[in-house]
């Protein structure tokens, strides 16, 4: 038996970590861009990446470090992803590193991660000398969210502590960005996870992406997968404590609360939807389905505008290739039904009750495809007019 209470806090408040963020003059108007997590002793780590076949430098160079490595410092930027820099952009990262060791002669392996433009190299000397001002004593969960931000309107964090029956206890806790460039295959995302559980490190990759799978890999914002997509495990172990199916149940719900965010900050979106699918001839095709609800283009826009298509729901289901019936298919705008088994229930009544449910924040569309008992729940929202002010003006 186990206890999750969600509290007040961040990665700051587990014991042994240490965090910031700083202006290191990559955004305009001094605003926080350069970041670190610190641990004052080495920690487990563990990563899952974008699917994207072209990762960019500081994802690259993780990869190369040698199997099993522990570290003790990751180095975050904003505004430049590093990506499609080729070698240079990895011999950028040696020599930001090399410099930083010579002040912080305690960080051993550090991990670099980027957001931003793609295409540009890393403007590497206004990182060395920001980097060169960080406090590793300092305890700064707020600007570390602010630093690693691009489009986001807000930061994110979530904050577990875990209970365990023989009284032991461990935290578990996360600070991300993501808002845009969002697909079911991650997102144009960096989560950092931090915890003191004494996790073994042949659980860390399996939970996490065990995990993934209904978090991130189940959202979608605009059906575009980044170079730079990143979570990232890291496990301290100064706390002793440990059981398996807490920690994959507490990983679960921080991770579960940072997609959630990302879909409900995606550039311009003012809707969070689920997509629960239900009936279908298993979980994979209850994915497919799910998966490409959240990503049409046509539902998004009919969310946006509060419309309640369920035609260019039930379109898309039937495109998904699924195996799917529109004689066993049945719809629902929340508990609102709107066709069954091809029985149309949308008249003018009823489209009025889809449509003010349509105008809530967040709402639930649920499709039973009437077949087996496969099941799935993907995540969306709406796509308007700011999407592409925001991807129109991106570089300037």
């Amino acid at each position: 038996m186990f206890s999750i209470f969600p509290i007040k806090g961040d990665i700051s408040n587990i014991d042994g970590f240490y965090c910031d963020g700083i202006a290191g003059g990559l955004k305009p108007n001094n605003a926080l861009d350069i970041g670190f997590i610190y641990s004052d002793t080495l920690c487990e780590v563990e990563a899952i990446f974008t699917e994207n076949r072209f990762k960019a430098a500081p994802l690259r160079e993780f990869l190369a470090k040698e199997k099993g490595f522990r570290t003790n410092f990751v180095l975050i930027n904003s505004k430049n992803a590093n990506a499609m820099t080729g070698k240079a952009g990895i011999d950028d990262i040696a020599d930001i590193f090399k410099n930083l060791k010579s002040k912080f002669d305690n960080i051993e392996n550090p991990i670099m991660s980027s957001t931003g433009v793609i295409g540009v190299r890393l403007p590497k000397q206004k990182i060395i000398d920001a980097a060169l001002n960080f406090n590793l004593e300092n305890k700064n969960g707020e600007n570390l969210s602010k630093a690693i931000m691009t489009t986001d309107s807000y930061p994110k964090k979530t904050f577990y502590e875990v209970k365990l029956e023989d009284g032991s206890s461990f935290k578990i806790g996360s600070i991300a960005k993501g808002a845009g460039m969002i697909d079911p295959n991650l997102a144009t995302m960096l989560c950092f996870i931090c915890t003191d559980a004494a996790i073994p490190k042949e659980d860390m990759k399996e939970l996490l992406q065990t995990n993934a799978t209904t978090t991130f890999n189940a959202i979608s914002v605009d059906g575009d997968t980044s170079t730079n997509d990143t979570v990232l495990l890291l496990s301290n172990k100064r706390s002793g404590a440990y059981d398996k199916e807490a920690f994959k149940e507490a990983l679960r719900l921080v991770m579960h609360d940072m997609a959630l965010m990302m879909v409900a900050d995606g550039e311009g979106a003012k809707k969070a939807v689920a997509f629960e699918i239900t009936g279908a001839a298993n979980d994979q095709d209850a994915m497919r389905v799910a998966k490409a609800l959240s990503n049409s283009l046509l539902v998004k826009t009919a969310l946006f505008g509060e419309d309640p298509n369920w035609g260019r729901i039930a379109s898309t289901i039937g495109s998904s290739g699924a195996m799917c019936s529109e004689d066993t298919l049945t719809i629902r705008f929340k508990d609102i039904l709107v066709y069954d088994k091809g029985e149309i229930y949308f008249d003018e009544d009823m489209e009025q009750k889809a449509a003010k449910i349509l105008q809530n924040k967040e709402f639930k569309i649920v499709c039973d495809l009437g077949i087996a008992d496969g099941k799935f729940t993907a995540y969306g929202c709406d796509l308007g007019y700011e999407y592409v002010k925001i991807n129109a003006d991106y570089r300037t």
